[in-house]
């Protein structure tokens, strides 16, 4: 089913956009429920399934977890920090266009027959972090346990993320239903168009690039790579939620991986902090709204302060729909002067161009995660997978 994926929500994302507007209501709010439900029992299990394959990955890389997480940490502050700098390029060039960008109108949102509100038992940090301290102790202290319980912990999240992917076309079908029904398709394809093709641009530009380095160059390993993580990327699009379309992400870098412990670990580690689409969106957007406003265009050093700011601020990100933005705002006020007028209209663009954005994020940590396994592969490492004697 897997493989077929692309072809599934492609074709539900075509049906919905000609079908929704003849569908009663009350379908609608049906069907928007019901991803709603199946999103927060995503986001319920999620620690669990963070903690089950950080404590799996910890355990099988038992010599070397502790130095591989730092070198993940030191990787995403590097990545998202290059995408940063790069994005200042393209917001000076469209800086230097006659823009004129005026704020969305509000419209009346689908509402939810229903909402589940299940309770978060723990955050995603804190059950990635006790998943590596556990799993490295318990490597330790007893070995042979601590094997035998990871490979029963990778069992039983096959099973859970194997039913995940079961919904995930009712999933997608009930977000896409939203989208088209708040006229956000609309609105972005008639008012942004020249903006948003520009950031879109940008993003899968840099990832493309990307993809085809880590490749070595082979059209044909970078096309079976990028297809991987199609399933993800358009799972990204409409639901608009890494951390939700995260099982679809690791399916996808696991298909890629020389080493499937890799991607288990790299992408629960970094769901939330490698956003490549924010890294581009927001500073071009910022530009674009600087612009706008007759504010003058921030010097190179001003930027590169706002930059550090900005990536530091992608650890405390929301694993939300509009989240990104959210932590930035008081970054744009202190470093580029941004009002809350400036503030208000660069929010409504970025949840306006959040599926797109969405879309790269997940792009990006697929491609982070093959950059990890092919830095690891050249360095020699070895992987613990068999139980000691």
């Amino acid at each position: 089913m897997f493989r077929k994926m692309p072809f599934i929500l492609v074709a539900i994302i075509i049906v919905v956009i000609f079908l929704a507007p003849f569908c009663p209501l009350v379908l609608k709010q049906g069907l928007y429920s019901i991803s709603l439900s199946i999103k927060d029992v995503i986001v319920l299990l999620l620690p669990f399934i963070i903690f089950g394959l950080l404590f799996k990955a910890a355990v099988s890389l038992s010599r070397n977890a502790t130095k591989i997480i730092g070198m993940i940490l030191v990787f995403v502050c590097v990545s998202n920090f290059t995408a940063t700098f790069l994005s200042h390029y393209v917001g000076i060039w469209i800086y230097h266009f006659d823009l004129s960008m005026l704020k969305p109108h509000e419209t009346g949102g689908l509402e939810a027959m229903w909402v589940l509100n299940l309770p978060k038992l723990i955050a995603n940090d804190k059950a990635m972090f006790t998943g590596i301290v556990f799993g490295i102790i318990a490597s330790k202290c007893v070995p042979a346990f601590a094997f035998s319980i990871a490979d029963k912990a990778e069992k039983v999240i096959g099973a859970i993320l194997q039913c995940i992917v079961a919904v995930i076309p009712v999933f997608v079908a009930g977000f896409v239903i939203k989208l088209q029904h708040d006229g956000v398709v609309g609105m972005i394809i008639k008012d942004y168009t020249m903006i948003f093709v520009f950031i879109a641009l940008a993003q899968f530009t840099y990832i493309s690039l990307a993809y085809f380095l880590l490749n070595n160059g082979k059209v044909r390993d970078f096309i079976a790579n990028v297809s991987h993580m199609l399933p993800a990327a358009i799972s990204g699009f409409s639901t608009m939620s890494s951390a939700a379309s995260m099982p679809l992400t690791i399916m996808g870098a696991e298909k890629s991986a020389k080493d499937k412990n890799i991607a288990r670990s790299v992408i629960p580690a970094t769901v939330n902090i490698h956003l490549i689409g924010d890294c581009f969106a927001i500073p071009i957007f910022a530009y674009a709204v600087l612009k706008s406003f007759g504010m003058e265009e921030p010097s190179l050093l001003n930027y590169l302060i706002f930059a550090l700011y900005f990536v530091l601020a992608k650890f405390s990100v929301a694993a939300i729909p509009g989240g990104g933005i959210l932590v930035m705002l008081p970054i744009l006020e202190s470093y580029l002067g941004f009002n809350a007028e400036m503030m208000s209209l660069i929010t409504a663009l970025y949840i306006l161009f959040d599926p797109v954005i969405t879309c790269a994020n997940v792009l990006g940590n697929g491609a982070f995660a093959k950059m990890i396994d092919n830095v690891l592969g050249f360095l020699g490492r070895k992987t613990v997978t068999a139980s000691p004697k």
